[in-house]
Order: C-alpha cells, then structure tokens, then sequence
C-alpha cells in the first residue's frame, strides 16, 4: 500500500483522540470560578465538571463531591453528559475499526477493497466524535461567556472557561484531522484501484465483415 503511513497517521491521532475524549469527560474543570475585583489574596478556587464539584482551599486542600441527584441537574448539563458519553462509545468503535483495517490485521480477511472501506468508516466515526464533542464544549463555553458579562448575575456566580474546555477543542482539532487522514486514505486507494482496473472500451464484432468479404473470393474461383 503506497498510502499506508496516512492510515498509521490517522490510526495514532484518533487513538489521542480518544484519550482527549476521556479526559475531557471526566475532568472537572469545565467552569472555575473567576477573580473580578482587586483582592489578589484567594483562597477558595471552586471546579464544576459534568460529574463533581470541586473546591480547594488555599492551594493545599482539594475535596470533591459527585452530583447527588441526576434529576436535579441542569438541562445543558445533563445533554453534555450524553454527548461526551456518545463520543466516547464512538471514538472507540471507530479505533476498533480502524485497527480491524490495518495491513497486518487478518481478522477481516486480505481484501485490500474491504480495508480500505474499514479505514474510511473509522475516519468518518472519528469525525463524527468531533461533532459531538464540539457541541457542548462550545454551548458551555458561550453559557460561560454570557453569564461573565451579564450585569444581572452576581460576582460570586460568575465563572471563567476551565481547562478541560480548551482540551475539549483541541481533542476536536485532533479527530478532525485523524478522521480526514483516514478518509483520504480511502479515497486514494480507490482511485489507485479505479486506474488500474479500466472499464474495458466496447468493441465492434467483425465477423460479419470477415464473412463479406469473404463471399466473393469463393464466386471468382467457381468460374475459374
């Protein structure tokens, strides 16, 4: 295969991919808290995620608490839970079905044709991960944004973007380029096959012209 480093290449980010996926789920650094004012003296830092509050006290103590009711949870929070957990099931259909179509993978058979379309499956799942990671990491952002400049919201319950959000947007950037690897990878190699397979050009049967012209040679020898 002339395209294989591009599977290997695709293969590699979308399994980083997959990590960012997970870390992004499970950190809690989705909103921090923000320091409005002139007092440089903090002592108090509070962490939201999808799954537990955090607070540390002083840089020294840090306690966690998950969500004790799921019912009383926020919509946006509960859509961006399944979400992630969506992208997390499909980020890992879509490394098994990459790893399926690898070269040296016989599970599936020696077809190249059959890997080929393998690899492209697992780069459009890699995209589609993308998409639904980009959807809430980018909806609590702008909540996030919003609340920040909202005079009617007190200083307190202001929050700022957490840093699992910025690696939530770089997990997308990793997915989209794996999942766009693999997908060319599919489409060269159906190109490569496509030229060396040409359709056959369609041919005019020439027996009959054969047999016409071979009609009269036989009456010029009769009467000879």
């Amino acid at each position: 295969m002339a395209f294989y480093p591009l599977q290997i290449a695709g293969l590699v980010l979308g399994f980083f991919g997959l990590v960012g996926t997970i870390g992004t789920t499970l950190l809690p650094q989705w909103r921090v808290s923000a320091f409005i004012g002139s007092n440089i003296i903090i002592f108090e830092r509070i962490w939201e995620g999808l799954w537990m509050n955090c607070i540390q006290q002083a840089r020294v103590t840090l306690q966690c608490k998950f969500y004790t009711s799921i019912l009383a949870l926020p919509p946006v929070l509960e859509a961006a839970r399944a979400l992630m957990c969506v992208a997390i099931a499909l980020s890992l259909t879509a490394l098994i079905i990459g790893i399926c179509g690898m070269r040296h993978i016989q599970c599936t058979g020696s077809s190249k044709r059959v890997k080929a379309y393998l690899l492209g499956t697992s780069g459009v799942l890699f995209i589609l991960t993308g998409i639904f990671i980009l959807i809430p990491v980018s909806w609590t952002a702008n909540i996030i944004i919003r609340d920040f400049y909202d005079p009617n919201v007190h200083m307190g319950q202001k929050r700022e973007l957490g840093g699992a959000l910025f690696l939530g947007w770089a997990t997308v950037a990793v997915l989209f380029i794996g999942g766009g690897l693999l997908c060319g990878y599919c489409c060269c190699n159906r190109k490569k096959q496509w030229h060396r397979y040409p359709v056959p050009a369609h041919r005019v049967p020439q027996k009959d012209n054969q047999r016409k012209g071979a009609v009269p040679s036989n009456t010029s020898t009769s009467y000879v």
